[in-house]
């Protein structure tokens, strides 16, 4: 399937989705509408809002203020989660003793950390990125983790046999098998940093889509809410773009589905 023909696929089923979704909330179907606007709004006052919004400018400060902690606890997240998940999987001992504590924590709801950070750090930008990164680290640990650990033996021993050091062996054998795990979780991971970001600012904040949906549901202005989800989902969309643009040019070696490199 080409490109244009997925793109087309994937354009039509959204479209799809908000003609129902007017349709429903808009025409009456056995004389009663199904989706209330008071409670689903339609999409054309959520277009109409997110239009007013980027045309007063008001969207940009907010969008500027997410993006700074989505991206900070991106980074650092993924950082810490590929250098502790190296560490561990060359390390069988440290992983053993530290096992049970990072499923421990791994276990802790991250909402309920929220208040901790904002207690601990205040109620500006590194709050949220605390709770961004608690969100990113462990997942990209976990598949970094597993992706050298799933490191061929047959290729460790050939390299061993030619008389690679430990690091020519952690830059040729290892780093490459678990770059495909990263990125799998680097896709997911940026989800989760903004998430993290939006859900700080929802629970104490003065700017960030997060306190612009959370104005919004205090005065019952559902347009708003699903406005600000829209623009969330789009900004998630853009950042994950540029982490397949980065894979594509680091995993260049990789075969396509169609065995072609």
């Amino acid at each position: 399937m080409s490109r244009v023909t997925l793109l087309a696929l994937q354009v039509l089923v959204a479209v799809v989705c908000l003609a129902l979704w007017q349709l429903l909330s808009t025409v009456p179907v056995f004389g009663k509408i199904l989706l209330p606007p008071f409670f689903f709004s339609n999409p054309v006052d959520v277009f109409s809002q997110i239009v007013k919004w980027f045309s007063s400018g008001v969207i940009w400060k907010h969008l500027g203020i997410t993006l700074v902690e989505s991206l900070l606890a991106f980074v650092i997240g993924s950082a810490g989660g590929v250098l502790v998940g190296f560490w561990f999987a060359r390390q069988p001992l440290v992983a053993a003793v530290f096992d049970p504590y990072v499923k421990m924590v791994n276990a802790l709801p991250r909402v309920v950390l929220a208040p901790i950070f904002a207690l601990w750090l205040g109620l500006g930008i590194w709050s949220k990125v605390a709770l961004g990164v608690t969100l990113v680290f462990f997942i990209v640990f976990f598949n970094v983790y597993q992706g050298v650990k799933e490191v061929s033996r047959t290729v460790l021993d050939n390299g061993r046999m030619l008389g690679m050091s430990e690091r020519q062996l952690m830059r040729h054998v290892y780093w490459p098998s678990a770059l495909s795990w990263m990125f799998s979780s680097l896709h997911t991971s940026v989800g989760f940093a903004v998430v993290g970001a939006v859900v700080g600012e929802y629970l104490g904040s003065a700017a960030g889509l997060g306190y612009l949906i959370q104005q919004a549901e205090g005065i019952f202005d559902v347009a708003g809410v699903f406005a600000g989800m829209f623009v969330l989902s789009a900004f998630v969309i853009l950042i994950d773009f540029g982490v397949t643009l980065v894979e594509r040019r680091l995993l260049v070696w990789r075969p396509t589905v169609d065995g072609r490199g």
